[in-house]
């Protein structure tokens, strides 16, 4: 690793990162991008283990902007498959289509329940009219949206599970980022006429995905910034030592020992609450208060190795009911036929959990029994039929959107705003709940940022030098008289 003042340091090889990478390499710009784990991708990494194939939870590529669109198929070629979306939920015993489909919902939960939910959502929208919501929760946002029984049937536990709080603790303005523009009229009519609906990401009928799994996205992106800059994995950011508000350096350390870097500029998608944690000289006090109340829900992945070709035909079942540990499972092999071995498949479950808690610290075996037990429990498999198993954690897999994370993460953008050449971005980097597409257009657009910046100072210095240039000739000139 040279020490070069010019070049751009990434920290973090996620999608975000590497995207960023990707653009500023091609632009000519020295990149050397910093991962932490053996691979790139972050969360959208594969992993492979004796012929099966399985990602971090299903993560699917869907996109309404056409040049990310156009960004992934042109990276990607030929390597993507088009896949048909049919999800359900596993509740009261019974299986429900998800997005919502009126005629499913009303014969699974019986006319009576519906009615009321019909019944509850006309008379919050009623009361929406006379006077407007006040929505500080996920729950106080729900209901005044979908009606009391819809949030006590569909969205209590579900959300409960997956972020391990209350919902009157989520924030509600989390929840109507995430179902922007849904509401159960348009769940309704999409149930109905498949057109209405389609854009909105919640609904989508059909996603892209690589042959060999989501990890692919960001192995080519790698492939990619290499041809000219450097990945390093299995690297450590320790301390980003600043002057002042400019950066200038980084400490990483791998199996060659460790090494301070200088650059130029400097992309961070690491966790922004780790970020201000490693700044040299610490931030002020209020800063890092404020980075102290942000949290994040980690994630562990159970993945089941069959001995069958198939044991669903859905893209996603989502488990809302507490009684099941694991609150969503997807089959890979339905993704692609090249995530199993020919004639076996695999299923993927997700733990949603706190570092430290039960499930995090339970072993890897006990882990996969009480995996296969409730698998076999729902009706999926039979025990003889497992192959093998795998346990996967990831750490701060999703930021927790509790109520007051906005005001905490305002003092974090305000203070690390001023620094002039530090760039925050992603999921994690921005404490925000960024899709797929949304990480790759952050890595895109702070490195077009970057680059205006750079065409900006030479188009400055090209004035400086042209006045200065000028003001010599004129001296000259006196002189010559």
């Amino acid at each position: 690793m040279n020490d070069q003042k010019n070049d751009v340091l990434i920290l973090g090889g996620g999608l975000t990162g590497l995207s960023a990478g990707f653009v500023l390499s091609k632009a000519g710009r020295k990149v050397k991008v910093f991962e932490n784990d053996a691979e790139v991708g972050g969360l959208s990494k594969t992993i492979v283990k004796n012929g099966f194939r399985f990602d971090l939870g299903g993560h699917r590529f869907f996109t309404r902007d056409k040049k990310i669109d156009a960004f992934v198929r042109t990276l990607m070629g030929g390597e993507l498959v088009s896949v048909h979306r049919t999800s359900k939920i596993y509740m009261r015993g019974k299986y429900f289509d998800y997005p919502l489909k009126p005629v499913n919902a009303m014969f699974g939960l019986g006319i009576p329940t519906t009615m009321k939910i019909m019944g509850d959502y006309g008379i919050e929208k009623i009361r929406g009219m006379l006077k407007p919501h006040e929505n500080v929760s996920l729950e106080d946002w729900v209901v005044s949206n979908f009606g009391r029984t819809m949030f006590d049937i569909y969205f209590k536990e579900y959300s409960e599970k997956v972020w391990g709080i209350d919902c009157s603790r989520i924030s509600a303005e989390w929840v109507a980022q995430r179902i922007k523009g849904l509401s159960l009229a348009k769940a309704v009519k999409n149930a109905f006429f498949k057109f209405s609906g389609k854009d909105l990401p919640t609904l989508v009928d059909r996603f892209i995905y690589p042959k060999t799994g989501i990890g692919r996205i960001a192995e080519r992106l790698r492939e990619e910034i290499e041809k000219h800059g450097e990945v390093h994995t299995d690297t450590r950011v320790g301390r980003i030592n600043r002057s002042g508000l400019t950066i200038k350096s980084v400490e990483v350390q791998n199996h060659k020992g460790g090494t301070v870097l200088e650059g130029g500029e400097f992309v961070s998608s690491l966790p922004m609450t780790a970020l201000v944690k490693m700044l040299n000289p610490a931030p002020p006090g209020h800063v890092m208060e404020a980075a102290s109340k942000l949290k994040f829900r980690d994630l562990v992945v159970v993945a089941v190795m069959i001995d069958r070709k198939r044991v669903t035909d859905q893209t996603w079942i989502y488990i809302p009911e507490q009684g099941i540990p694991f609150g969503r499972i997807h089959e890979p092999t339905n993704w692609s036929e090249m995530m199993a071995p020919e004639g076996k498949t695999i299923v993927v479950t997700e733990f949603f959990s706190f570092k430290g808690d039960a499930i995090w610290n339970e072993g890897d075996a006990r882990l996969s029994q009480i995996t296969v037990q409730n698998l076999e429990r729902l009706g999926f498999l039979k025990g003889s039929e497992v192959i093998d198993t795998a346990v996967v954690r990831a750490a701060k897999a999703y930021p927790l959107f509790e109520v007051g994370y906005k005001e905490r993460c305002d003092v974090l953008y305000e203070y690390l705003a001023e620094f002039e050449n530090l760039h925050i971005a992603g999921r994690s980097g921005m404490f925000r709940y960024y899709n797929m597409d949304h990480a790759i257009e952050s890595g895109i657009d702070t490195a077009g940022k970057i680059l205006k910046k750079e065409s900006e100072e030479r188009e400055v210095r090209s004035k400086e030098e042209k006045t200065t240039k000028e003001r010599t000739d004129d001296y000259e000139e006196i002189c010559q008289r």
